[in-house]
């Protein structure tokens, strides 16, 4: 796996090719000489964190859980009368 290491005003005046260059390794986004950022494929993330998960996957409510919901009441501060007349 290779690493390159690109400042941040390169990467955002070439984005597309920084962006298609993650797919040979990550790359190490760097301010004034330091690390800041790495851009990496979903896929890679993936295998690092364990994690195989999308947003929908996050969301979905597990077998049909119950959840009893009541929001409180709003208070009469909230409301407030207006003369249409």
């Amino acid at each position: 796996m290779e690493i390159n290491t690109v400042s941040s005003r390169k990467f955002n005046q070439d984005i597309s090719k920084i962006k298609q260059s993650a797919n040979n390794g990550p790359i190490f986004v760097t301010n004034r000489g330091h690390a800041t950022h790495v851009l990496m494929t979903i896929e890679e993330y993936y295998k690092i964190t364990g994690k195989n998960e999308n947003i929908v996957d996050l969301l979905a409510m597990p077998n049909d859980i119950e959840i009893d919901f009541d929001p409180p009441k709003l208070q009469d501060k909230l409301i407030k009368q207006v003369d249409l007349t």
